[in-house]
């Protein structure tokens, strides 16, 4: 770990990287470790610490299928390249840092818990069928003999057995740890404060403690990426999340599945947690974790799993998901020379963390993308480079 910097005494001023990745949380973090596996020199820049903002944030599903909207055909072909990549992408992350993600393989259930809300699963699994994904219906008995612990009114279910989860602070640690393994530098509670341009292109980035050069800079911030690039109208919002965890019994958890209801989901966890989440709130960066929020996400929770009332608080916060116009991530050019974006992941920062290595290498190494993520560029917003306006 002798590779973590955090610039005191200016051991960045001068440093420079074959690339530099502003954001150090699971999808900068995923891009710099392909990028040292592939022979480049990677430095990775941090505003807080490792893994510190959405990706702590994050429940860490896989959830190509029950997480798919009725307005996102177009992603569904991302999430499920990218859903396939897990396993290998975990048994390799595990092998190189030493760190178990909790990869549990399940499968994910969303369950109905009156006559109405069993009308809207059944459309939503047409949806889902239509989309070519797979369901499996399950009546409420059926249901709550996977999860003995859910109210006996849940009266119908969706199984979908292809969507797991991992514990995404784990993988946090564990990419952090491969990453310096692999050679990479890591300057924690570094802010970027600007981007350095040279000859008409970005040459690097500029810290309160001096200017670390670069080929090529990622940008891979979350919701804060459009302060790096004022002027170019990058369209990624803060969409609030408060998520709060109950501790279980490890030995006789009450939940063992993924469980979606119509208001929250719960997560169970390797090391005891269950994790209720999420709100969805467009308060910008507003840090705080308010009652009504909180009693929100209980009541739901005790509405599904009335045994969650006796179980202890274990930890309140909030995250913020990089939000874009239509809800998918943005990859690629977004017209300034040397600068690459990889933001506005939305709710599925942790599913596309490999996809998302997968272009943005790719496009660093070769100039250009393969696959699904060709669909995802800046241009489909309507903004050419040539109609922008450069602010810096």
């Amino acid at each position: 770990m002798d590779r973590i910097v955090d610039l005191e005494g200016h051991r960045a001023a001068g440093g420079r990287a074959d690339v530099v990745i502003i954001g150090g949380g699971i999808i900068g973090l995923s891009i710099g470790w392909k990028l040292l596996k592939a022979g480049k020199s990677v430095a990775v820049f941090e505003r807080g610490t490792a893994g510190s903002g959405a990706t702590r944030a994050a429940t860490g599903m896989l959830a190509a299928n029950v997480e798919v909207e009725p307005s996102e055909d177009d992603l569904v072909p991302l999430t499920l390249a990218s859903q396939e990549m897990w396993p290998a992408f975990a048994r390799e992350l595990e092998a190189e840092s030493g760190i178990a993600v909790d990869y549990r393989d399940h499968g994910t259930m969303i369950v109905a818990l009156s006559r109405d809300e069993v009308d809207r699963l059944r459309f939503r699994q047409e949806l889902l069928t239509r989309l070519g994904l797979k369901s499996v219906w399950l009546t409420g008995s059926a249901a709550r003999e996977r999860e003995s612990g859910l109210r006996p009114t849940v009266s119908g279910a969706i199984f979908c057995q292809q969507d797991h989860q991992v514990d995404a602070r784990r993988v946090s640690d564990a990419l952090k740890a491969a990453f310096l393994t692999a050679g990479g530098q890591l300057f924690e509670n570094a802010p970027v404060t600007s981007l350095e341009r040279a000859g008409g292109r970005v040459s690097g980035v500029v810290t309160e403690d001096g200017t670390f050069s670069a080929g090529v800079v990622v940008l891979a911030a979350g919701a804060w990426s459009p302060q790096l690039v004022p002027g170019f109208d990058l369209p990624v919002r803060p969409l609030k999340g408060q998520s709060l965890a109950v501790r279980m019994d490890r030995r006789d958890p009450v939940l063992t599945h993924i469980v979606w209801t119509e208001q929250i989901h719960l997560a169970p966890k390797g090391d005891g947690r269950l994790i209720v989440g999420a709100s969805v709130e467009e308060r910008g960066f507003d840090t705080a974790n308010t009652a009504g929020g909180i009693f929100a996400l209980l009541e739901a929770a005790r509405r599904v799993l009335p045994s969650i009332e006796e179980l202890a608080v274990d930890e309140i916060w909030t995250g913020f998901r990089p939000t874009s116009l239509d809800d998918a991530p943005i990859f690629g050019e977004i017209g300034l020379d040397g600068l690459i974006v990889a933001t506005g992941h939305h709710r599925n920062g942790i599913l596309l963390a490999p996809v998302t290595a997968r272009a943005i290498s790719e496009l660093v190494l070769n100039g250009r993308m393969d696959g699904p993520e060709r669909s995802f560029t800046f241009q489909r917003f309507g903004r050419s480079p040539d109609r922008l306006t450069h602010g810096f």
